[in-house]
């Protein structure tokens, strides 16, 4: 089945690229959540024009994800968390905690789904994620886990 592809996907394909997947994927996973089209006359017709009006939008957003990015590179966020004598942490911070830290000291509000964590933060120390905004905006936020005071 070839469909357009409404949003860009890992392993599948960029934004508004034209690519075969398996009929089920296709029908029962992408269209249904709006994520991509059926490739047939009419909407490879319209494609040229959604393709010149994402990138005007394109062009905005990416400005206003390069400011993020230079204000989240430029700080390095503490998270306070309960930790034992030995500096190992009583659970672990994910990216909820990253993303709260980054609301109160920043001021920005970010999807955790953008979010890439260093494989598990059970200890104290200075730790650093990558936030993928946008395919051609990477920022990387560093982080330092501190020990809760009582």
């Amino acid at each position: 089945m070839d469909i357009i592809l409404l949003e860009h996907i890992d392993k599948v394909g960029a934004k508004h690229e034209v690519v075969k997947v398996k009929d089920g994927y296709g029908r029962n996973y992408l269209i249904p959540r709006g994520l991509a089209i059926v490739a047939n006359k009419a909407n490879m017709a319209r494609l040229d024009g959604m393709k010149k009006q994402n990138a005007k939008k394109e062009a905005a957003m990416v400005g206003t994800y390069n400011e993020w990015a230079t204000k989240i590179a430029g700080t390095t966020f503490k998270i306070a968390a309960k930790a034992g004598e030995s500096g190992r942490l009583f659970g672990s911070v994910s990216a909820q905690h990253l993303l709260a830290a980054i609301k109160e000291q920043v001021g920005l509000s970010i999807e955790k789904r953008i979010v890439e964590m260093p494989e598990e933060v059970k200890e104290l120390g200075e730790y650093s994620a990558s936030i993928k905004f946008h395919p051609e905006v990477i920022a990387n936020a560093k982080f330092e886990v501190v020990a809760e005071e009582a």
